[in-house]
């Protein structure tokens, strides 16, 4: 993230002053602690394959795995 002062002359102080004021708003407004993980993808949701019954035993239930109907 890149600031800049387009008007007036600040002083080291006060642009100090308006940078912690933005990033106390920043991670302020941030909804995960820090250092928690974020969310997961969805590819990778384990729930996503199990979304169908699996098929009954038999001599054919290797077929059905894959090819559904």
């Amino acid at each position: 993230m890149t600031i800049k002062v387009v008007r007036g002359n600040p002083t080291p102080e006060e642009l100090a002053a308006a940078l912690a004021v933005v990033r106390a708003r920043a991670a302020a407004a941030s909804t995960t602690p820090p250092g928690a993980p974020g969310p997961r993808d969805s590819w990778s949701d384990p729930s996503r394959i199990a979304t169908r019954r699996l098929p009954q035993p038999g001599p054919a239930a290797w077929g059905r795995t894959y090819w559904p109907g």
